[in-house]
């Protein structure tokens, strides 16, 4: 994953609630900065790595994702102190979404989106508990006539309580039933054929090594970060095995 570092604070983005902001960095492109020392702390970024990097590896588009080096001086020049604060308090290592400059909001009812790609969000969303897919929230972008998944953050919400995360593997995914894409998802058991082959041992390790040993502490039960990445590891591995109850439950929902 690469690695940049942020030059210029350009706009918060207030629509969103940790408040991400777009940002430059010495590659001179843009990004959407999501803060580290938001609301969720580093465990939104984990997820919004994670998850977005599964997605991308099972073929969905996602805008690149890259790691951030945010020095707490951009504070200097901002007049808003909630913003100050959380520049300030986010210095170090942070993480990006490309922006994509001209993109809309994915609008259910004026949008189409094919049956089978339909299919394969719903089954991820369900696989990496996703509970921000919503008609009210889609976080899916228009670019291009494309469809991209933005905004991962809230997924692996089990990861907040590591307690019998094991055991939590092996749940259903009942929120699934809000998802703003599943009545259009006809082809979930092709994408549950198709998707459970595709995420291997190693794609996993491959994602879970990009993630910054700084962000994985905090958790008494762990006591490095690499007990950290295995425990993901088992999490992400054991949720497929069959029976798949998160892709029963989607079945279930329609």
């Amino acid at each position: 994953m690469r690695k940049v570092t942020a030059t210029r604070y350009v706009t918060p983005l207030r629509e969103g609630g940790s408040l991400p902001a777009i940002i430059e960095a010495d590659d001179d492109g843009l990004y959407v900065l999501k803060f580290r020392g938001a609301g969720q702390g580093a465990k939104a970024l984990i997820a919004e790595l994670i998850a977005g990097e599964i997605a991308r590896a099972i073929g969905l588009l996602v805008p690149e994702i890259v790691l951030v080096e945010l020095d707490g001086g951009l504070s200097r020049t901002e007049e808003d102190p909630e913003i100050h604060d959380l520049i300030k308090s986010s210095a170090g290592i942070n993480l990006a979404l490309d922006y994509l400059p001209g993109s809309v909001m994915f609008n259910p009812i004026a949008d189409t989106v094919d049956e089978n790609l339909a299919s394969k969000i719903v089954w991820f969303d369900a696989y990496v508990s996703n509970v921000d897919r919503t008609i009210r929230n889609t976080n899916m972008l228009v670019w291009h006539k494309r469809l991209w998944l933005i905004d991962h953050g809230a997924s692996l919400y089990f990861h907040h309580t590591w307690d019998n995360y094991l055991e939590k593997s092996r749940e259903p995914f009942s929120l699934v039933k809000d998802h703003v894409l599943l009545k259009n998802a006809k082809f979930l058991k092709e994408a549950d054929e198709e998707l459970f082959a595709t995420i291997t041992h190693e794609i996993i390790k491959k994602i879970l090594n990009d993630i910054p040993d700084s962000w994985l502490n905090g958790d008494s039960i762990f006591k490095n970060a690499n007990e950290y990445r295995e425990a993901y590891f088992e999490y992400l591995m054991k949720r497929l095995e069959s029976p798949r109850l998160f892709f029963k439950e989607a079945l279930h929902g329609k």
